[in-house]
């Protein structure tokens, strides 16, 4: 294989890995004047979500991401380069991934109907009709922790929190956003907030996810984050 196709998987993930961030920040953040950011975060959760799949098939091999390796051949190089691959190549449709992952990885891809939700969603979005009485941010945050997040855990050893555009401060809001919604998080083990409350945020949530938090709380041995 030419050596530079080897590093296509970390091209790949270096573009999802911004997604995310923005995906993360749009879904949380929202003050007057960004409203649009309700809109912009499905597209970034499924742009960032695509990015993902396609690094971790392409880390079993790069050509798998792609729908017909035989139109690549033009016949003029003897080694296949990156350049050909951008010229000619054309990678599998967003909905069709989950099968690829599983066919070349043998994983299934979590919460499928959430994946379907954010997938039309973002259809219709593209296409300048937004479906009304939806909470497109909710369903973001949702395809970003019960999918991506557990997916680039195994695969990268990445935390999903870690990635947001507020340096200001470290992933607080986010974690706050999720405390709230009940979503389970991949937690880091030098985990840590400042700027909230957990126990605040907790206060509407069910005795099954106090009690999670409470586990990963006392694993990373900052159980004082809940008092």
């Amino acid at each position: 294989m030419n050596r530079a196709l080897k590093d296509i998987p970390n091209r790949i993930l270096n573009l999802a890995i911004g997604a995310l961030t923005q995906a993360n920040t749009h879904a949380v953040y929202f003050d007057p004047g960004n409203e649009h950011w309700e809109h912009i975060c499905v597209l970034n959760t499924a742009h960032a979500g695509e990015l993902f799949l396609k690094a971790i098939i392409a880390r079993e091999h790069p050509l798998l991401i792609f729908k017909d390796i035989f139109n690549l051949d033009d016949k003029s190089v003897e080694l296949l380069d990156v350049e050909t691959l951008i010229q000619r190549g054309r990678t599998h449709d967003f909905e069709r991934l989950p099968q690829i992952l599983w066919a070349t990885t043998g994983k299934r891809i979590p919460n499928p109907p959430c994946f379907e939700k954010l997938r039309r969603a973002r259809n219709a979005i593209q296409h300048f009709c937004a479906p009304d009485e939806q909470d497109f941010r909710a369903l973001s945050l949702e395809f970003i922790y019960t999918i991506i997040d557990p997916l680039i855990s195994q695969a990268f050893d990445l935390c999903a929190i870690e990635f947001h555009e507020d340096h200001s401060v470290s992933y607080d809001y986010v974690v706050a956003a999720l405390l709230r919604s009940g979503l389970k998080f991949t937690v880091p083990d030098n985990f840590n907030v400042t700027e909230i409350r957990m126990a605040e945020k907790l206060e509407g949530a069910s005795a099954s996810y106090k009690k999670w938090i409470r586990a990963e709380m006392k694993r990373v041995d900052r159980l004082e984050l809940l008092s």
